[in-house]
């Protein structure tokens, strides 16, 4: 004679029409699906598998988070980000008439001019986009000095005549 099931397994639920119910496993069609996508293998090389999951949420940002989330799944960012990558990128221009006067043995008269000229139009460039960071930033821990043109051109002087 088989043996009984274990009243233990049994679970009660209600069923569609309100009455109880009582069943020796009542899986859900959730409990469903996962099972069978496990068998399947879709849970295999998922992207953060081992790893913790990436937090995008700001603590910082308070009541400003959802703007903050909004704009980020958008491709954009607050106008005080856009401006700092707008200086950094005029300060890697900055770099580059730098790296061109040592890496060159010996510019031209020209050459050294044009570059001269170059950095002078770079620094104004680079000191309004600072003053327009520093304007819109929430807080000084954004803000940048601007650049003194006469230290500018000096370290260019110098990096010529190396």
């Amino acid at each position: 004679m088989p043996d009984a099931p274990d009243p233990r397994l049994h679970v009660h639920r209600k069923g569609p029409d309100g009455r109880m119910e009582v069943g020796p496993d009542w899986e859900t069609l959730i409990d469903r699906q996962i099972r069978e996508a496990i068998a399947a293998g879709e849970f295999e090389n998922l992207p953060f598998q081992g790893e913790a999951l990436p937090n995008d949420g700001n603590p910082l940002a308070g009541d400003r988070e959802l703007a903050f989330h909004l704009l980020k799944n958008a491709g954009v960012a607050p106008p005080w980000i856009e401006d700092d990558k707008e200086v950094r990128r005029l300060l890697e221009q900055r770099e580059a008439i730098f790296t061109r006067a040592t890496a060159d043995p010996g510019p031209s008269a020209f050459a050294r001019k044009r570059d001269r000229a170059a950095l002078e139009e770079l620094v104004i460039r680079i000191n309004a986009a600072i003053a327009r960071v520093n304007a819109e930033a929430p807080t000084d821990r954004q803000h940048r000095r601007p650049l003194v043109s006469a230290d500018e051109l000096a370290r260019y002087d110098a990096a010529v005549h190396r």
